[in-house]
């Protein structure tokens, strides 16, 4: 399969070019020129099927030109090697808990797979690989632990000084080895525009060949899609209409929902359940996409006024406004009734939400009055641990430290700080 960039449907190239260069030279992103359904029987047998065989057989037809069937089996097998379950909430509601893996975030799985496909391509081409990556708090964890020590790529992540909490800077910050972080004086919209424009700079891309592992990256965007195959394994024994709740910053994560749902996945519906960063819920109310400054939330994973992958999305449904709105619907939710759904949600039932959770929850919940029955599976992003300050003031409860966090509190944070985009240019070309 080849891709293509939005911005020029001429401009094509494979899976292992669109993953090394993260960004077409016209600036646009990598889009599959086809995406095949999955045969009827696929799904009707998914229950019997393992996890690795769902997802490699989800995967393959994006990969297969540059990916041997063999080495696919084992990225798979590296990449899922922890659980992905559905837990019920209430009657016709439930929580796919994505946090399982080594950062305890739904990035895992995406970072992972791109290290592991860029280790694979880096094996058969002596050329040294940046990654410069922009995160607004769980995707640098990821990504960091994902590249830790891959051979032939160092990773340089830009985060937003003071915009993350104390535990996402802690597992972004305290690797060393190939991983270098670099505070930014600014917005999350800020690292990545920083990103972008390297992407583009000449004087920087002669001296590093560069990628990104942001959802804009394909490879870190498609292996999302297998959350919702996971899922809709669980839950069709429930014999209803299932509709998906997405808490969403960059979009990345329902757009490869919104694949699965191409591919054959039975779906009425998705909701993409914001904060009041609200870019996405204004276009469905008006028609008009206007970007605007980020503004800071208890749920800062969210924090995007410019979210890339909406394009993506638009580009599924043929940038037909009157078809998106058939699957698609997203909602806008304030800091305060965040906080109160996941004070009614713990003292109704002891579930703690992380506040991207109880986002997601609140836009299930919304779709859900109008439409009762339906089976809502709204998806926890991170363990609530990650947010410990917003969860103990809110539910005033302390949370018990899981290994893979406790790991990293008691080392030393290490980073550089910068205020602009010229800064960082001299420290990409100087100490390349």
């Amino acid at each position: 399969m080849e891709y293509y960039s939005l911005n020029n449907s001429a401009h094509k190239t494979t899976f292992r070019e669109a993953v090394i260069r993260g960004i077409a030279p016209d600036r646009g992103l990598y889009f599959p020129e086809e995406i095949r359904p999955l045969p009827k029987t696929f799904f009707d047998e998914i229950e019997i099927l393992t996890r690795h065989e769902i997802a490699f057989r989800a995967i393959h037809q994006f990969v297969d030109r540059d990916i041997p069937k063999e080495k696919l089996e084992e990225i798979v097998a590296n990449i899922l090697d922890f659980d992905f379950p559905l837990v019920i909430i209430e009657d016709n509601v439930s929580t796919l808990e994505l946090f399982h893996g080594p950062t305890m975030a739904f990035k895992d799985v995406g970072a992972r797979f791109m290290a592991n496909c860029l280790g694979y391509f880096s094996e058969r081409k002596n050329k040294k690989v940046t990654v410069l990556v922009a995160t607004s708090g769980d995707t640098g964890g990821a990504v960091a632990n994902g590249f830790l020590g891959v051979e032939g790529v160092e990773v340089i992540i830009l985060y937003p000084s003071g915009k993350v909490s104390e535990i996402q800077e802690k597992q972004l910050t305290t690797h060393g080895q190939n991983i270098i972080a670099l505070e930014v004086e600014g917005t999350f919209d800020d690292c990545q525009r920083m990103v972008k424009t390297a992407f583009l700079d000449d004087a920087i891309t002669t001296k590093r060949k560069l990628t990104s592992a942001n959802s804009i990256n394909v490879a870190r965007w498609l292996p999302q899609l297998f959350y919702y195959l996971f899922a809709y394994k669980q839950s069709k024994r429930y014999g209803k209409e299932i509709v998906f709740s997405v808490p969403s910053g960059n979009f990345g994560n329902i757009c490869a929902g919104l694949v699965a749902h191409r591919l054959g996945m039975p779906t009425k519906h998705f909701i993409a359940s914001t904060n009041v960063n609200d870019v996405v819920p204004n276009f469905m109310n008006q028609g008009r996409y206007e970007p605007k400054p980020s503004i800071a939330t208890i749920s800062n994973a969210m924090d995007v006024g410019d979210p890339s992958n909406f394009i993506r999305i638009q580009q599924l449904f043929n940038n037909d406004f009157e078809q998106l709105k058939t699957f698609f619907s997203s909602y806008s939710f304030s800091d305060e009734a965040t906080k109160e759904a996941m004070q009614s949600v713990y003292q109704r039932t002891k579930y703690v939400l992380d506040p991207h959770g109880a986002v997601g929850y609140l836009g299930l919940k919304q779709y859900q009055e109008t439409n009762s029955n339906t089976f809502g599976i709204f998806l926890e992003t991170a363990h609530p641990i990650k947010f410990l300050p917003v969860v103990k003031e809110t539910l005033d409860i302390n949370l018990e430290i899981p290994p893979q966090i406790q790991k990293v509190m008691d080392k030393t944070k290490k980073s550089s700080f910068i205020r602009t985009y010229a800064e960082l240019k001299d420290f990409l070309i100087t100490t390349s």
